[in-house]
């Protein structure tokens, strides 16, 4: 279902049940800036998600075609894997985390005894991305009115996108939502715990102030977005 968050911001809700479920945005950049930064999606969803990443957009009044640019928080297949369903309609560019760039490409080899390390090198073989700009993002890094924070932990190469004029954090899996306030994910769905809870930390303490918080799974916080994540941070 799709849901307007605040105008120019949507709420793309992919999959019908957890743990499939998973959420990606759409930002019009013509809200904030006029046309000159037009249409960003975060995120894409699994490659299988009913309903699927187009049957979304449509609900927003655009398609693949309209999207200018994505912005991937991490690699992991349920927020890479709508690629698939986007191209070739969509031939935009699309920005990932730097270490993130390396474990998709090959480049990087997580170790084959950690849990979610194997589960990569495994995704790189059973679930083949699209051929697209592929393009590295590191810390302070800014794309058509976002600017990307490295937070560590859920995977190397995390990022969270933070749009000043929307007000609004998108913070992938750093964080997930649970019954009106956020909640660090689940520890076998990531690399390293304690370095996790150091981005919590670190995040709290250098993004500036948000009113909605954004996460790849949950109902997103509407207002108080980085009190939430304050708390957060305070007690992890």
């Amino acid at each position: 279902m799709v849901r307007r968050l605040r105008e120019g911001v949507w709420l793309l809700e992919l999959g019908l049940v957890p743990p499939f479920m998973s959420n990606a945005y759409l930002v019009d950049g013509s809200v904030f800036d006029g046309v000159e930064n037009g249409l960003t999606l975060v995120d894409t969803g699994l490659w299988w998600n009913e309903p699927t990443i187009v049957d979304e957009l449509d609900g927003t009044g655009h398609g693949p075609a309209d999207i200018d640019r994505v912005l991937v928080t991490h690699y992991d297949l349920d927020h890479v894997g709508g690629l698939n369903r986007l191209v070739p309609e969509f031939d935009g560019p699309v920005y990932i985390g730097r270490e993130d760039l390396s474990l998709l490409d090959g480049s990087a080899d997580p170790g084959l005894l950690h849990h979610k390390g194997l589960f990569h090198r495994a995704s790189r073989q059973l679930s083949r991305l699209p051929d697209v700009d592929w393009r590295p993002l590191s810390e302070g890094d800014t794309v058509a009115g976002f600017t990307a924070y490295h937070t560590p932990g859920h995977n190397p190469g995390h990022l969270v996108y933070y749009h000043e004029a929307a007000s609004t954090a998108f913070l992938g899996d750093l964080v997930w939502g649970e019954e009106g306030a956020l909640t660090t994910p689940f520890w076998g769905d990531s690399y390293d715990m304690d370095r996790l809870r150091e981005s919590v930390r670190g995040l709290a303490s250098r993004i500036p102030a948000f009113d909605v918080a954004a996460m790849g799974h949950g109902d997103p916080l509407l207002s108080g977005g980085s009190d939430a994540l304050r708390a957060l941070a305070e007690s992890v």
